[in-house]
């Protein structure tokens, strides 16, 4: 028996989030019986947490027991060849059998990206947000520093959430702004990247979060006011939930200093 660990990329468009659901056509479903043509093997998967419908990922880990002899450096290219074009394998590696890939992450990244220039990009559509309006990025970015922390997040969980707690810490809060498909003398103001890296999220929770910077950045709140929206743990008091085509998983982070690939982030 081994435990092998799998990081998978995916366009998440078409499918119904991540995790195996009733009405089936998930991320998961696939990846499993991918890997039960290859090996023979009906088995389940365990991955770091869910991604909704619609949703991306650039970084999601996962982690299951096989008993087939398959060589560890063969299992993406062999995995590959029986999945969608829309979902790629990229790295695998044998872990202890104890090894949990939910459990045992320290740090997990999340992007999300708002197209601010004028007309949408077609090339990009299924990946941004296009916002119609200008958006005051500097005050969106100085709202987002409020959530660095721990802190209940609440406001920012969806109102189905059943976490016991919503007590989170995020470590790291930034925004990016590309502009290089700005046009000369045209109102584009470029494409927005948020990242938040914390250790773990709450559902939905950077969706609001995003839609309620959203807000900050269209002049219907303030920077400041995200400290009151965050302490007033109350779902009500945040701004909208973003689309979800917009949000991407980009990265989950471990210590694996003692396995034997120290190239896997």
């Amino acid at each position: 028996m081994r435990n092998l660990l799998m990081k998978v990329s995916y366009d998440g468009t078409d499918y119904n989030g991540f995790q195996t659901q009733p009405g089936g056509n998930t991320v998961q479903d696939v990846l499993e019986h991918a890997i039960e043509r290859l090996s023979g093997e009906k088995l389940k998967i365990t991955a770091s947490g869910r991604t909704d419908a619609g949703v991306h990922a650039r970084g999601q880990v996962f982690n299951f027991y096989t008993e087939a002899k398959i060589p560890v450096e063969r299992w993406c290219s062999a995995l590959n060849s029986r999945l969608p074009e829309d979902i790629v394998v990229t790295d695998a590696w044998e872990v202890p059998l104890e090894f949990h890939s939910r459990r045992e992450a320290k740090r997990k990244t999340y992007r999300y990206t708002i197209n601010a220039n004028q007309f949408p990009d077609l090339f990009h559509r299924r990946y941004q947000f296009h916002h119609h309006g200008r958006l005051d990025m500097a005050a969106m970015e100085e709202g987002l520093r409020h959530l660095i922390g721990t802190h209940d997040y609440t406001t920012f969980a969806s109102r189905h959430s059943t976490k016991p707690s919503h007590v989170r810490t995020i470590y790291e809060a930034w925004i990016e702004i590309d502009t290089s498909m700005c046009r000369p003398g045209s109102r584009d103001q470029g494409v927005l990247y948020a990242y938040l890296t914390g250790s773990g999220f709450l559902q939905h929770m950077v969706r609001i979060i995003m839609g309620t910077l959203m807000e900050v950045g269209e002049g219907k709140r303030t920077p400041e006011s995200i400290k009151t929206i965050l302490e007033a743990k109350n779902r009500a008091a945040a701004g909208p939930t973003a689309v979800s085509k917009g949000l991407m998983l980009w990265d989950v982070e471990y210590d694996l200093s003692s396995f034997a690939k120290p190239d896997f982030a």
